[in-house]
């Protein structure tokens, strides 16, 4: 399969400026792709588009990721209102985070870096020294106000009912086109990745080159992942992301996440966050089909994601403790091997019990709710028990757990 068919099967396409698809299975481009460090973490939104990255890359492509320490100043603008600006040192802190997460993502490793594979880099490096007035000379005259303001979000903001928005905000599309000139001037990187709701900010970049530089450039990019099920699209804006720092979604919700997918979600999940063949995913949902019980398809998802964004340890720990906690397993009949009670008391609640602590005690200590809330769900029989040797299980609703570590 060529990546061109590679990435029309996986639907890693929306927007692009290619004439043919198949353009892109000629001699390998460099690309680059880019985030801000406007939180400390990616999402699984953003996961999908780094996704399409090692599509890109398992075809040969050499890959440049930019952290935008100089576009996270500012902060990419919303359709609704102005983003807060971080501190800078914030800024500074989630530049950190978003590039080691790249790195494990993408399986960057030290020597892939030397041998040019791939190559890390700030946007903050090159407009540190950007003057001002320069800037608005090359870049600012090459663009017409009647050409930024035709922007969607442009409109969303300055039209009837809209918040308006800051110059700051209204110049971002000329800074992010900056960073497509540079690092084709520096790098001869002309293909760019991104998300289809950045297609239009990328586009600036291209008419940077075509400008300035009398060249052709390109953008590539992926539409915005949806659930099927709420019609609600994955970001920290919706306010349902799923996070790639266990600090913010624990190693076990992240993989319980994608075990829990429906049916509906499935194949689009398994394509675009998982690496494996077209054989292997029709197989999977013609099991899943025929018993959709055994939730083969969702374990398996939940297994490959988990490995590719927490490594392949952390993804056996999550499918045994989830087997453990559902009561699925057979496997341990004595105590829980010391790695997996370990893993389990660092990704669920964990309490130690006296005999004085009543069930609703612990739902308040350990998950932050009213003592008024832990005792109604008790008396609803909202919460079930499982003993196991020197714990006890607690089990709230579907997927929310309690190691509860009982004190002689």
């Amino acid at each position: 399969m060529t990546l061109s068919e590679e990435l029309l099967w996986r639907g890693f396409y929306a927007e692009n400026n290619f004439a043919n698809p198949a353009d892109l299975d000629t001699a390998p481009h460099k690309f680059y792709f880019g985030a801000d460090p406007s939180a400390d973490s990616l999402q699984v939104g953003n996961l999908a588009a780094l996704m399409m990255c090692r599509c890109f890359v398992k075809h040969g492509y050499l890959a440049t990721l930019l952290v935008g320490g100089a576009t996270g100043q500012i902060g990419d603008p919303k359709d609704t209102a102005e983003r807060e600006l971080k501190p800078l040192d914030e800024v500074a802190r989630n530049k950190q985070i978003i590039a080691q997460q790249f790195r494990q993502v993408l399986n960057i490793t030290d020597e892939a870096v030397d041998n040019g594979q791939f190559a890390l880099v700030d946007n903050l490096d090159w407009f540190k020294s950007v003057n001002y007035l320069d800037f608005l000379r090359e870049v600012g005259k090459q663009f017409s106000m009647t050409q930024l303001l035709d922007r969607q979000f442009v409109k969303d903001r300055i039209g009837a009912g809209g918040s308006g928005i800051s110059y700051a905000e209204f110049s971002y599309s000329l800074i992010q086109g900056y960073d497509f000139l540079h690092l084709f001037r520096t790098r001869n990187i002309d293909l760019q990745l991104c998300g289809a709701d950045q297609f239009g900010n990328c586009v600036s970049g291209v008419h940077l080159i075509n400008k300035l530089e009398g060249e052709k450039a390109y953008v590539w990019s992926l539409p915005l992942v949806i659930d099927k099920v709420s019609g609600r699209k994955f970001g920290k804006s919706e306010g349902n992301a799923v996070w790639l720092n266990p600090a913010k979604t624990s190693i076990f919700d992240f993989y319980q996440f994608w075990r829990g997918a429906s049916d509906a979600n499935l194949e689009q999940f398994l394509k675009f966050y998982t690496e494996l063949d077209r054989p292997e995913i029709e197989a999977l949902l013609a099991e899943n089909a025929a018993n959709p019980a055994a939730r083969l398809a969702g374990r398996k998802l939940a297994y490959e994601v988990t490995r590719i964004v927490h490594g392949e340890e952390n993804a056996k720990l999550a499918e045994q403790a989830t087997d453990f906690l559902l009561g699925q397993s057979k496997m341990f009949s004595d105590d829980l091997p010391p790695e997996l009670r370990a893993w389990l008391a660092e990704n669920i609640p964990t309490v130690q019990h006296d005999q004085q602590m009543t069930a609703a005690d612990i739902l308040v200590l350990s998950l932050g709710i009213s003592n008024r809330e832990a005792k109604d769900l008790v008396a609803a029989n909202a919460v079930s028990e499982r003993r196991y040797n020197d714990i006890s299980i607690l089990k709230k609703g579907k997927n929310t757990f309690i190691m509860v570590e009982n004190v002689q």
